[in-house]
């Protein structure tokens, strides 16, 4: 099979299970989940999928000489990723953790068709839902991961924060030690830390994405008080979500819905603000390996040590915001 992405560039791949897993109904329903959630919808970032960085996870995997297990588990990684992706955990008041989608992932992988899948091909589908039995997809922030990069790369070239060339340059200096992904040299190691805080500044936490995250899951919210919406709904695609909310033409609904747009704008108001929230914040510390070991780029580098605080101190906690107008 021959897979055209443009992180890693064609890549052919003959295992039958890999092409099962991406032909799968569940691999398939991320095509219309996109990994920004809202702001991919109505125009503000690429809309990147969820498939591609699923698929994209896993082609990493494979080019770190992960075993097929261990693809496998980065293919389905984040299936359980609800339509609007992200925004789920504003829903529900998890916006810090964003962890939504792990902790239904048993339950809603159980209801589709992979278990089926995965048993024809001899393997226990609940072996693939413990990260911590796949070190090179999974790994606790801030140390680098298959995922992790994947999602990172992946907005680079949508931000614009990063060029193609750079990003091969980038890939050509991740190796493997401890069964981890690391980096060989300090320059590249600077380059992942300070352009993870970057691409967190420019779209995972920026100030109006979160905003707009925020109302669309108010209208969230109303939609399933008043019954225009069941949870139900959320493992659909993000257009079908959002069409149904639409039609419910409740006032409420459709007034934070008439927000949710490219041209409303935001500002920092603590005495008179529409509403308080905060999200969650993204930095990666690389381990850098440095002759037979290794060191984190914070021991190297005393300057991204203190930037990396720096950038969380000032930004952690909840965000008073005003809509000034759209």
């Amino acid at each position: 099979m021959t897979y055209d992405d443009e992180v890693y560039g064609r890549i052919l791949f003959g295992d039958p299970v890999l092409q099962e897993l991406m032909s799968s109904a569940a691999l398939l329903r991320l095509q219309g989940v996109l990994q920004h959630g809202i702001t991919g919808l109505i125009g503000i970032t690429r809309a990147t999928t969820r498939f591609e960085h699923s698929v994209g996870t896993m082609l990493l995997v494979r080019k770190m000489g992960g075993s097929i297990e261990e693809q496998m588990a980065a293919m389905i990684h984040d299936v359980s990723h609800t339509a609007f992706s992200h925004v789920i955990d504003y829903v529900f008041h998890s916006h810090e953790e964003q962890n939504y989608h792990d902790s239904v992932k048993e339950t809603y992988i159980s209801s589709t068709d992979l278990p089926r899948l995965l048993a024809n091909r001899g393997y226990d589908w609940r072996d693939f839902l413990d990260g911590e039995r796949y070190p090179l997809l999974e790994q606790p922030a801030p140390a680098l991961c298959a995922d992790r990069i994947d999602y990172f790369l992946r907005d680079a070239l949508g931000l614009g924060i990063a060029t193609a060339d750079k990003i091969t340059w980038a890939l050509s200096h991740l190796t493997v030690m401890n069964n981890r992904i690391v980096v060989d040299d300090l320059e590249t190691a600077r380059w992942f830390g300070y352009t993870y805080i970057t691409a967190d500044q420019s779209s995972w936490a920026n100030f109006r994405e979160v905003a707009l995250y925020e109302l669309t899951a108010m209208a969230i919210r109303r939609g399933l008080e008043i019954g225009a919406i069941e949870e139900g709904d959320f493992w659909g695609s993000d257009r079908e979500l959002w069409l149904k909310l639409q039609k419910s033409n409740d006032p409420i609904i459709m007034e934070r819905l008439g927000y949710v747009s490219k041209s409303t704008e935001f500002v920092w108001d603590e005495v008179d603000s529409d509403f308080v929230v905060g999200t969650k914040l993204r930095t990666v510390d690389p381990d850098v390996l440095v002759g037979s070991e290794l060191q984190s780029l914070s021991a190297l580098d005393n300057d991204f040590a203190t930037a990396r605080v720096t950038y969380l101190d000032r930004n952690r906690g909840n965000w008073p915001i005003r809509i000034v107008s759209r």
